[in-house]
Formats: structure tokens, C-alpha cells, sequence
């Protein structure tokens, strides 16, 4: 072992609060401007294509998070087990964790780009979508998974930095990215005309950007995560670990993504003003999360940290500090989302019908966000823990069988909207409860907790 160069982005010394914060804070602007992607994207799509066209993006969107979720769960495993080598200052395994990841993001690159490209009319018909929408759907999501490389990649690179616990340069990428996107967006949709083509291809452009500038990052920096393209291979132990960790997180973030496909087929079947309803309010809940996001993935890499550097005393009040500040934080957003659902939801559209159906679902979940940020809090503690089979069997009883089985049971009686919306909060109340009998049960914030 030697010591890690990049002490000086440690959590496993100095102030807690002021750590995840600290961290916490470039990781939510850096959120807020990915999220601007498909924001923007949304915005001049609704206002310049129309209804069909948002809502051409919007069921789209839902697809594009079951297969990428899968690469990003991946991600957050290495970034498991990079975070722990750095926090016990192991330089060897650190070096090879990071180029081992390298490898199995670019594999996965390669077969998102042929099963994204290939699949996607058949998955998109599976899903009800309507004809009226699905040319524009395909056409989008072909694109899009045409550049999965740029994706994939900025996930594993974005995720070596913040196991290093790095989130000010992936916010600076970012921001330059985001204002690429939005000056593409403009020319190829309003300029030139391209159509809903247009905005896909945009956001690969600009995420290609974001991808460039993180390698070069990687490759310059002194510290021990440091890229070197000559080492770039699959090292069969790292590897086992890394999917060892991952594969529950992405198997947990594909299966709630299947859920939300699943619902929102349910929803294609209230027609195009309802889809783009969802659609809008989904990017409205996008952002109003971003903050309890990045205090999730600060949990996650200050756990990781601290146990790789035996500070159990820390992964405690880490734990307890994240948890009141994402659940307070949360419900603050949601009662602000309740009363101005109407007034967000027309800056998409200001179609009556879009405007009507996106409120009615704002209404329904808003006022749970706290609910849904404990879930992910838990879940986020047990992954920076090493314990992501955990995570992934409530995910999987709640959020995908449960929720399928409400809307497949009601569907048979009756066909309402409000029932679509409502597994959301229903699920999140079945979740929470789930992780906090666990947590009380198995002491997991004890030296004990510990995985190799």
C-alpha cells in the first residue's frame, strides 16, 4: 500500500456535515445541469413541435432510463469499491479498480449502442405507444442510443472521480456541456428544422463534450485514479468485485425502470395529452430531487470512505446527518411542487388537457417526496456499505412487483388516472417501511457492517 495523493479529497477526516455538504453541493449542481438536458430538450420540443412531439420524447424517456439505469447501477458499484481502496490509502488495487472499470464501460457501450439501435421500434410498440407517437419515438431513441458510448462513459468516468471524492470538475463538464446542449437544441430544432431528431442528437454531442473532458482528467491528474490508456484491461478479481457490488444497484435501477415502463403503457392509454402530462411533471420531479440526489450519492462515497478506513463513529452521524437533511429537504419541495403544479406544468405545454393531467399527478405524489427520499437515503447507506442485494430486493418487491400488480389488477375494473398516479406514493409508503425494519433489525451502522 502508499498513500493516496488526493488526500485533500477525503471524507474520512475533518467535519462530517461539512464534508457531505461540501460534496453534496458541486454534486447537485453538477445534477442540475444533466438534468437541463432532457429539460431543454422538453421545453423547445413542446413549444416548438407541439403535444405529440413532447409526447413522443417523453415515453421515450422512460425506456431510455430501463437500459441506461442498468450501466449507471454498474457505475455506482466500482465507484463502491474504488472509494474503498482510496479510504484505505491501498494506491495498487485503487489503479487497477479505476482501469478495470475503464474496460467494463467501454463493453457495455458497445452493447447498449446495438440493443438500444435495434430494439427500440419493438420495445416502444410493447409499450402501447401510440401511432401518432411512435415514429418520433423511435427516431429519438435511436439516436440517442446510437451515441450510448458518450453515456456510458461519462457515468464511469464521473463515477472514478466522486469515489475520489471529486464532484467540482464533473460540475465544470457540465456546465459546459449543458450550455452546448441548449444552443443545439435551439439551431437543430428551431433553426434547422430537424424535429424531435434534433434534440436527441444534441444532447449526444454535448454529452461526447462532457466525456472528453473527464478522460482528460483522468489521464492528467497525479493522483492515484489516474488514467493511463495502456492499462486499460479487465483484472478478473476487481472485476468480480465490482459486479459483485453493481450488479444489484443496476438490476435494482432496471427493474424500477421496467416499472415505470409499465406504467407508463398505462398511461398511453389515456392518449397524448395525458402522456404529455406525465411527461412534464416527470421533469418538473427531476429537478425538485436533484438536491436529495446528490445527498444520496455523497452518502454513498462518504460511507464507502470511512469504512475502507475502518471510521465506523463517521458512517454513523454521516448516515443520521444525510437522512434528516434529504427527508426534511424533500417534503419542503414537494408542498412547494403541491401548490405550483399548474403554473410549472404550462411552461412545457399550455395545451388545458396537458396542463390539467400533469397537475392532477403532482397533487397525488408531491406531498410524499418524503417517502421517496428515505428509500433512496436507505438505499444509498447500504450500497456505500457493500450491501446492494439489500436495496435491490425491496426495490423489487415494492417499486416493480407491487407497483405492476396494482396496475395490472385495476386495470381489469376500471381505467382511471388517479390509480396510474398513486402507485407512486403507495410504493414509496411499502419501501420506507421495508428499510426501516431492516435497519432496526440487523444494526447495520456497526463495525460489523463491514464487507470485504
Amino acid at each position: 500500500m502508499s498513500n493516496i495523493k488526493s488526500g485533500k479529497n477525503l471524507m474520512t477526516e475533518g467535519s462530517v456535515s461539512s464534508k457531505i455538504i461540501g460534496f453534496a453541493v458541486p454534486l447537485f449542481l453538477g445534477n442540475l445541469f444533466q438534468q437541463l438536458y432532457n429539460t431543454v430538450d422538453s421545453l423547445i420540443v413542446g413549444n416548438f413541435l407541439g403535444s405529440d412531439a413532447l409526447a413522443a420524447v417523453s415515453t421515450a424517456g422512460n425506456l431510455i432510463f430501463f437500459m441506461i439505469g442498468f450501466v449507471y447501477g454498474l457505475s455506482q458499484g466500482a465507484g463502491v469499491v474504488i472509494a474503498r481502496y482510496i479510504g484505505a490509502k491501498d494506491s495498487k488495487s485503487t489503479q487497477i479498480a479505476v482501469h478495470t472499470t475503464i474496460s467494463l464501460g467501454l463493453f457495455c457501450s458497445i452493447l447498449l449502442t446495438i440493443l438500444g439501435t435495434v430494439l427500440a421500434p419493438q420495445i416502444l410498440v410493447l409499450m402501447g405507444t401510440p401511432d401518432t407517437v411512435l415514429p418520433q419515438s423511435v427516431t429519438y431513441f435511436r439516436i440517442y442510443f446510437a451515441g450510448a458510448t458518450s453515456f456510458v462513459m461519462y457515468n464511469i468516468c464521473v463515477g472514478i472521480l466522486q469515489a475520489a471524492g471529486d464532484s467540482k470538475h464533473p460540475l465544470q463538464y457540465l456546465v459546459t456541456s449543458s450550455i452546448i446542449n441548449i444552443i443545439l437544441d435551439i439551431t437543430f430544432i428551431r433553426i434547422l428544422g430537424f424535429g424531435v431528431g434534433g434534440a436527441s442528437l444534441a444532447t449526444v454531442i454535448a454529452q461526447s463534450v462532457s466525456v472528453i473532458l473527464c478522460i482528460k482528467r483522468l489521464i492528467q491528474t497525479d493522483d492515484d485514479y489516474r488514467l493511463i490508456p495502456s492499462k486499460i484491461r479487465f483484472h478478473g478479481p476487481t472485476l468480480s468485485k465490482i459486479i459483485q457490488y453493481g450488479l444489484p444497484s443496476g438490476f435494482q435501477n432496471s427493474i424500477i425502470g421496467f416499472a415505470n415502463v409499465v406504467v407508463q403503457s398505462h398511461i398511453n392509454y389515456f392518449g397524448d395529452m395525458a402522456m404529455a402530462g406525465a411527461g412534464a411533471y416527470s421533469k418538473i420531479e427531476g429537478f425538485a430531487f436533484l438536491p436529495i440526489t446528490s445527498f444520496t450519492m455523497a452518502l454513498t462515497t462518504f460511507v464507502s470512505q470511512n469504512i475502507g478506513a475502518g471510521r465506523y463513529d463517521r458512517v454513523k452521524k454521516g448516515a443520521i446527518f444525510g437522512a434528516i437533511c434529504s427527508v426534511s429537504l424533500a417534503e419542503l419541495i414537494g408542498i412547494t411542487i403541491y401548490f405550483l403544479a399548474p403554473t410549472l406544468i404550462s411552461a412545457f405545454d399550455r395545451t388545458p388537457e396537458v396542463i390539467a393531467f400533469g397537475t392532477s399527478r403532482a397533487r397525488i405524489c408531491a406531498l410524499f417526496y418524503c417517502l421517496l427520499s428515505f428509500s433512496h437515503v436507505m438505499s444509498s447507506i447500504l450500497r456505500g456499505a457493500g450491501r446492494s442485494v439489500i436495496p435491490m430486493i425491496i426495490m423489487l418487491i415494492c417499486w416493480c412487483i407491487i407497483r405492476v400488480s396494482i396496475l395490472v389488477i385495476s386495470s381489469q375494473f376500471v381505467r382511471d388516472i388517479n390509480i396510474v398516479n398513486s402507485v407512486y406514493p403507495i410504493t414509496w409508503a411499502l419501501s420506507s417501511i421495508c428499510f426501516t425494519v431492516y435497519f432496526k433489525v440487523s444494526h447495520i451502522l456497526s463495525p460489523k457492517m463491514a464487507t470485504a
